[in-house]
């Protein structure tokens, strides 16, 4: 089995995140740091996207452009063995493998399909106040970023901080969460640190400068136009 990167447990009794203490069903998936279980968010892989066993060549290329990738795996009792279920990958980056996987009108129709589940699972409302929120506290992030880290944050089903009650609330603190941890993935080098196999804690301390420059400069209000 490839071991390359993390490795995500999809489990088969109810269990509890030991960070956040939330509470993960029998199929929920987890990540094992020095025997604690953590949710993915906890884990910092809660941007991913789950992708299934069965169509090899999409795996392939979704993992070649997943800047963080995990493989998910779960105990099968006959065989006495861990196997591999799928793997967890950037939304962008099975995206652009179905583009090099499917014909044009293959894709077409595909895209349709996936952007039609996607804005089933978004309650449109509740995300752009979430977007506006993410504007109020760092009026510096752009208006795509925001957008971007609302949906993210958001989108039902996940667990993740946006779908939290004190995220409904738009409570400063999970906005914060929210902001921090989409600038972490995507402005530092902390999933290559990841992938590497550093350990989670190192990984965040040695992207800590770069993450603080990103949220700094997002805090400023942006200048007029023509000002110095």
């Amino acid at each position: 089995m490839d071991r390359s990167g993390p490795v995500v447990y999809r489990i088969r009794r109810d269990a509890k995140c030991s960070e956040c203490g939330a509470p993960l069903a029998r199929g929920n998936l987890l990540f094992l740091e020095q025997g604690r279980p953590l949710c993915l968010d906890c884990a910092d892989l809660g941007h991913l996207e789950y992708l299934p066993r069965g169509d090899a060549a999409l795996t392939r290329r979704s993992r070649k452009h997943s800047g963080l990738s995990a493989v998910v795996v779960e105990f099968s009792r006959a065989r006495r063995r861990y196997e591999r279920q799928g793997v967890l990958v950037e939304p962008e980056a099975v995206d652009r493998a179905r583009v090099e996987c499917l014909s044009d009108s293959e894709l077409r129709a595909a895209r349709r399909e996936r952007e039609a589940a996607r804005r089933d699972e978004l309650d449109t409302r509740y995300v752009a106040a979430f977007a506006d929120e993410v504007r109020r506290s760092f009026p510096g992030c752009p208006a795509d970023t925001a957008a971007a880290i609302a949906g993210h944050a958001c989108r039902k089903y996940t667990g993740r901080v946006g779908r939290s009650a004190a995220a409904r609330r738009l409570d400063p603190r999970a906005v914060f969460l929210a902001v921090q941890a989409f600038a972490r993935h995507r402005h530092t080098g902390y999933d290559g640190l990841l992938m590497r196999g550093t350990d989670r804690a190192d990984a965040r301390f040695a992207v800590r400068d770069q993450l603080e420059e990103v949220l700094a400069r997002w805090r400023e209000s942006p200048k007029p136009d023509g000002a110095s």
